[in-house]
């Protein structure tokens, strides 16, 4: 499980669709970029959890982020 992790973060962030083209029309990523935009008075925030999730759609999860997902899937199992 500790090697699949990093996949299936990768996985479940681009089948709710961050992908590496941006976000996806009509897919739930799109819901909640535009529900965090009427919250946010018309914007999305840097560094929020839409911002951050396509981020690891379009690049991955990085050294930080396949390191968390595999300690994840080290303590599940």
């Amino acid at each position: 499980m500790t090697i699949a992790a990093p996949y299936a973060v990768m996985g479940v962030v681009g089948s709710i669709g961050f992908t590496s083209g941006g976000i996806a029309a009509g897919s739930y990523a799109a819901g909640m970029m535009s529900a965090e935009a009427i919250d946010a008075g018309g914007g999305v925030m840097g560094g929020g959890t839409v911002a951050t999730l396509q981020s690891i759609g379009a690049a991955g999860l990085g050294f930080a982020g396949t390191s968390a997902a595999m300690g994840a899937g080290a303590a599940v199992g």
